[in-house]
Formats: structure tokens, C-alpha cells, sequence
């Protein structure tokens, strides 16, 4: 199992919160999602056939940039 952890603009509140998470359970081999609002974290805990640059593109899909 792989993890990412990302810090992202803009999650402010359970809708943002919802979409980001429904966005990236839906890629295959996505096994789990932690998202903290307080922080502004995702986590991201997964298996191939999932990458990691397909999960950064699934979060900046739905319109949140990722803090580098």
C-alpha cells in the first residue's frame, strides 16, 4: 500500500469536503481517503492500479490546488 498526503487550498467546508473524497474514491485502487479540514489535509492511502500523479489530477480536477 502507498500513501500521499497533501495540503490543498480552499477546503473549507463538508460540500468541498464531499466532493474531494467521492472524486478520488472513484479511481480504482483507491482504498481509503482522509480529509481534515482544520489542516487543509488529504490523505490518500492506495493500491496500482492507482498513481500518484492520477490522484494529483483528480484534485486539481476538482478545482483545488495542491501546496507545494
Amino acid at each position: 500500500m502507498e500513501r500521499e498526503h497533501y495540503l490543498i487550498n480552499d477546503l473549507t467546508n463538508e460540500n468541498v469536503k464531499t466532493q474531494v473524497k467521492n472524486a478520488l474514491e472513484k479511481i480504482e485502487g483507491v482504498n481509503k481517503v482522509c480529509i481534515d479540514l482544520g489542516r487543509g489535509s488529504v490523505e490518500v492511502i492506495y493500491n496500482e492500479p492507482a498513481t500518484r500523479d492520477e490522484i494529483k489530477i483528480c484534485i486539481e480536477d476538482t478545482g483545488h490546488k495542491i501546496q507545494y
